[in-house]
């Protein structure tokens, strides 16, 4: 199963670093304002559509394709994995409970405790808006753990262990529990920022075809440092792998586009 090194910058997808490629997934790095898929109302330029065209190189006639895994938001950036065949994304969802997920988010006011795990059932009205319920019969099980990383001018930088992944599940659960995250016009309290500070830092997942477990981890956003100030990580964060000296920072990514 050959690997793919980051390709050079002459060969990336147009706005869409990649962070990993071989024969069955590719790993990129979303930036915010990007769809993962077109839905019905909105088949605008997507992440699926910018990585067909790239494993097609440009021939619309070639059979090369990828296959959505899991989403992003929109206006959420960072690490987003998806196959390249049917059996690997078979495989990759039905190994997804195994999938680590980590966040890093930035949330308005202090939190106590400084630690903790949030769980609802979380349902979803027709006006597209997730809520928590107290009726298991119209709502998913939902769990969200986090940590308090930093507190500075009335806001909180969280990192976030998502031990399940329902639409909007971190935004629902920190909003409803008094602390949205900054720049979420959906279900925040309207405050100045334009930008949503919700970032996937890092993921780690069993390889669909070697059974390797795979590591990768992003640099930080500069709107988040723009924010908070200077942010250190945990020396001890399990979120970073070999694949972080592989792979630069995003903040080293050659501009693209």
């Amino acid at each position: 199963m050959p690997a793919t090194k980051r390709p050079s910058a002459k060969h990336q997808p147009k706005g869409l670093p990649v962070l990993y490629e071989d024969d069955a997934v590719i790993v990129v790095d979303k930036p915010c304002g990007l769809l993962t898929m077109g839905t019905d109302r909105d088949k605008s330029r997507t992440v699926h559509a910018i990585l067909n065209d790239y494993v097609r190189k440009g021939n619309p006639r070639s059979r090369n394709r990828v296959y959505i895994v899991h989403r992003l938001d929109r206006d959420t950036s960072g690490i987003l994995i998806l196959a390249k065949s049917e059996p690997a994304k078979i495989f990759l969802q039905g190994h997804w409970q195994e999938t680590e997920k980590r966040y890093l988010t930035i949330v308005s006011g202090s939190l106590a405790p400084k630690t903790g795990t949030i769980s609802s059932y979380l349902a979803e009205n027709s006006a597209f808006n997730v809520y928590s319920t107290p009726d298991p019969a119209l709502g998913k099980l939902s769990h969200t753990e986090y940590r308090v990383l930093k507190e500075t001018k009335g806001l909180s930088l969280l990192e976030i262990h998502l031990l399940s992944g329902r639409k909007h599940q971190i935004r629902v659960h920190l909003s409803e529990k008094g602390h949205p995250v900054i720049g979420d016009k959906k279900y925040g309290k309207g405050d100045a920022y334009g930008t949503l500070a919700l970032h996937a830092r890092s993921l780690s997942f069993t390889h669909p075809v070697s059974g390797k477990r795979l590591s990768f981890a992003t640099g930080i956003p500069d709107f988040f440092t723009r924010l908070v100030g200077k942010i250190i990580l945990p020396a001890a964060d399990s979120t970073l792998s070999a694949a972080e000296s592989i792979f630069p920072a995003a903040g080293d990514v050659p501009a693209v586009g």
